[in-house]
């Protein structure tokens, strides 16, 4: 820290009490100068010489014959006014970057001007700020923290302006042209704690990073840190992520800190609100310069202090254009009142639809070239991917709020369903998020768990989550057979290369669906039958067993083929064909069960067929019985 020296006479100011300041000298005092409820006894020549505005105020007092002036409204208070009256004398004082604007402030209050007396206090203060201040880091900080409790003085002699205009010049050069110790909040470099860095025995040089000054500059209170970050965006050198970064670090150190707590207790927290919308108002427009999960925090924040809807707005926006670089934490948003859930979910189902119309599938993009729009086509693999994330994040999302009992099941499914099921590679979250939420929800009817298995496709399903959901006594028992029937035709495909596992492959897929969309296999398949129970065409419990029997067996096969290739029957036969056919008329029996008790039920319940695109229409069932093994469910 840089520091000045004035006078050569000892100081020999001395106190009495609390409230008494007097000069240890011979001479008698004949000037006191109140300022508060503190008293200075000093002597009218030194003061009068260096000050004009004294010279005028005693005056004025020897008119009303009293020693008496009253200053209490000089900057800096008893303080600064100290130091000038010790400069005054010519007793040593030392400035620095704590004391030397209260000192200035004063000193202009006085009106310790050159006109009085050459080499004066402002003139003084004013090189050694110009010489020494504003050309050290740390000091110009320092003094602009200053300035706030000497306002309306530190403005109007341009010393904000200044300080700001140094400190930004500073952030803005290259790092590599940064020789001062450039922070005093950063935890130490390994070379500063005695451990050198070393490449092949030569010391290395340490670079400094591109946002070393971040950290001081979250010293300040919001109304000067706004100005000095606009100052270093206005000078254009500095790159908007090293801006993003250091309003990040603001944020935490200003904002994020026990926010839900000051919250939850009713704390005033208008403060905090205006730093906020400062901060919102402050992020730069290049995309990727803060993170997706920086963006949320903001967002959560902007929730919990009720901010202006623009602000939510803005950020929501913002959010939508990088939603894949998320994470699910990130997301779990809570709800501002105990009554709407655990967790606000309508924002996030903002930000979803700000993602998905930001990644429309219109293929093409415009720019202007030459006074000429020019459309190009997009590159779909990027825009692919990011869609590829999002589903993933928000079924895993969703996997988090299946936990809160007080989650509609309506709201479930409407952000289940804003991701395109393009976008969903596999179904295995969607499920894991499905059961947990009928875990957590044991009272849903059967039109609520019909629509909500609706959005799974069983299709999509892994080996391990088949598994999982054959066993699942949860599920509706029409989508456990979807689950079976899926598995069967899967690993039908897999031993599709022997004579027996081609003959059920060749059965199996006589079943599969027919090129007019009309799919027993769709994912919405389970969601087109009123009941699990209804109706004799529903499989029985034996039935199911029958269907794992049959994976069993078929999982098997190969092994059992090898093994069995020579052994022939006593009728001649080989035993693994024998046992293929046996799958082929077992196969077609269930099936036939489960298509009959379709068509049953769309003979019965018209509400439920108008719900199914896929349903058997009941004439025709009527008319050509024989049809309903091949009739769709879905």
């Amino acid at each position: 820290m840089k520091h000045m020296k004035l006078g050569s006479k000892p100081d020999v100011f001395q106190t009495e009490g609390s409230n008494i300041r007097f000069v240890a000298t011979e001479l008698a005092t004949d000037i006191v100068i109140s300022i508060g409820d503190v008293k200075f006894y000093l002597h009218k020549f030194p003061l009068l010489s260096k000050s004009s505005r004294l010279q005028r105020l005693v005056a004025s007092s020897n008119e009303e014959s009293d020693d008496e002036v009253n200053i209490s409204d000089i900057p800096g208070g008893s303080s600064a006014f100290e130091i000038c009256a010790k400069f005054c004398y010519g007793m040593i004082v030392t400035l620095n970057a704590y004391n030397v604007l209260a000192a200035r402030c004063a000193a202009e209050y006085l009106e310790m001007f050159e006109t009085i007396d050459k080499g004066n206090l402002i003139y003084k203060i004013d090189v050694f700020l110009t010489s020494s201040i504003f050309r050290t880091w740390k000091d110009s900080i320092i003094v602009l923290q200053s300035t706030k409790s000497l306002l309306p003085w530190s403005e109007n002699l341009k010393v904000i302006n200044h300080c700001i205009d140094s400190i930004a010049s500073k952030a803005s050069i290259d790092p590599s042209e940064v020789e001062w110790s450039y922070t005093y909040n950063r935890k130490k470099l390994q070379s500063e704690n005695g451990v050198d860095s070393h490449w092949n025995g030569v010391r290395m040089q340490q670079m400094v990073p591109k946002d070393w000054w971040v950290e001081d500059l979250s010293e300040l209170e919001m109304d000067l840190y706004k100005r000095v970050l606009l100052t270093i965006k206005a000078k254009g050198r500095t790159p908007a992520v090293v801006i993003g970064e250091a309003l990040r670090v603001y944020a935490f150190r200003r904002l994020f800190g026990s926010l839900e707590d000051a919250v939850s207790n009713g704390i005033d927290c208008t403060k905090r609100r205006a730093v906020l919308e400062s901060i919102v108002f402050l992020l730069p427009t290049e995309k990727g310069s803060v993170s997706c999960g920086f963006l949320l925090k903001l967002l959560n924040a902007a929730c919990l202090l009720e901010s202006g809807e623009s602000y939510r707005d803005n950020l929501v926006k913002r959010i939508g254009t990088q939603l894949d670089g998320a994470s699910v934490p990130d997301l779990l948003i809570p709800a501002t009142s105990a009554e709407n859930g655990v967790y606000n979910v309508d924002v996030i189902m903002a930000i979803v639809e700000q993602f998905m119309s930001h990644h429309s599938d219109n293929g093409k993009m415009t720019f202007q070239d030459d006074d000429e729009i020019v459309e190009v086509e997009k590159f779909a693999s990027v825009s692919s991917t990011s869609k590829l994330a999002v589903a993933k994040l928000i079924d895993e999302y969703l996997g988090e709020i299946a936990k809160d009992p007080n989650l509609p099941v309506l709201k479930f499914i409407a952000l289940a369903e804003m991701v395109s099921a393009s976008s969903r590679q596999m179904h295995d979250e969607l499920y894991h998020a499905i059961d947990m939420y009928l875990k957590e929800h044991p009272s849903l009817s059967k039109s609520e768990k019909k629509r909500l298995c609706g959005l799974m496709d069983c299709k999509k399903l892994s080996q391990e989550a088949c598994m999982h959901a054959v066993q699942n006594e949860r599920l509706p028992l029409r989508v456990v057979v979807q689950v079976l029937f899926f598995e069967q035709v899967r690993a039908s495909d897999a031993s599709a290369r022997s004579d027996s596992g081609a003959d059920l492959s060749s059965a199996v897929h006589s079943l599969l669906p027919r090129e007019n969309g009309n799919s027993y296999g769709s994912s919405r398949s389970a969601a087109t039958t009123t009941t699990e129970e209804e109706g004799s065409g529903v499989p029985t419990s034996s039935d199911i067993n029958s269907f794992r029997s049959m994976r069993l067996a078929n999982n098997c096969g190969g092994s059992e083929r090898s093994s069995t290739s020579s052994d022939i029957n006593k009728n001649g036969e080989d035993k693994s064909t024998t046992t293929g056919k046996a799958k082929v008329m077992l196969m077609p029996k269930m099936l036939s069960k489960l298509w009959s008790g379709k068509a049953h039920v769309g003979e019965n319940s018209s509400s439920d067929t108008s719900e199914s695109p896929g349903s058997a229409n009941p004439e025709e069932v009527k008319s050509t019985p024989s049809r309903n093994t091949r009739q769709s469910t879905s």
